[in-house]
């Protein structure tokens, strides 16, 4: 498998933390939109899609730690790379399944209607926090960069985890009530 490199610059630096902000608000315009446009009936099955992303996420993290706990650097690259693909996999998802199909309200009462509002709204505020540290870790880690990777990764890495592993169970609280 061939090796992506990137340069030590200071603008990767800037276009990291440009889109760090972008990319939280670009998705926070296309939610607002009020108009639905048809994609098809397919879309329907992305909330499903999207859950199996957080679980494989969430999986390859943990792999990752534990390869880098064994100093098996390749193992750990690739599979943190797999979790950063599968972020743009569940970015591009979740944002098609928004666009396409109305907001499903949840129907659970009682004392688990709080622990799923904490939970969803921890889950989105964090999903945009993490955005910075995970794009910082990736360009640090490929430029070898590794005192800066590390840094980056101990926020990255457990606020990573949260968001993949609260994106599931928040998925199965509310899939009971997908239409």
């Amino acid at each position: 498998m061939s090796t992506l490199i990137l340069e030590k610059k200071p603008k990767y630096e800037r276009i990291i933390n440009i889109l760090a902000v972008v990319i939280p608000i670009a998705v926070a315009a296309i939610l607002g939109i009020r108009q639905k446009v048809e994609l098809g009936a397919w879309t329907k099955v992305l909330p499903h899609v999207i859950g199996v992303i957080n679980t494989l996420t969430a999986i390859l993290l943990i792999t990752g730690y534990y390869f880098i706990r064994k100093m098996d650097i390749a193992g750990h690259r690739k599979a943190m790379t797999g979790a950063f693909l599968l972020g743009a996999v569940f970015l591009v998802c979740y944002i098609l399944y928004h666009i396409s199909n109305e907001s499903t309200p949840f129907g659970g009462e009682g004392f688990v209607r709080p622990i799923y509002y904490f939970l969803l709204i921890s889950h989105i505020l964090l999903s945009i926090v993490v955005v910075w540290f995970v794009l910082r870790a990736v360009y640090f880690g490929y430029t070898n960069q590794i005192p800066q990777h590390k840094k980056a990764v101990k926020w990255a890495m457990p606020i990573w985890l949260y968001v993949s592993v609260s994106g599931v169970i928040v998925y199965l609280m509310i899939s009971p009530y997908y239409s």
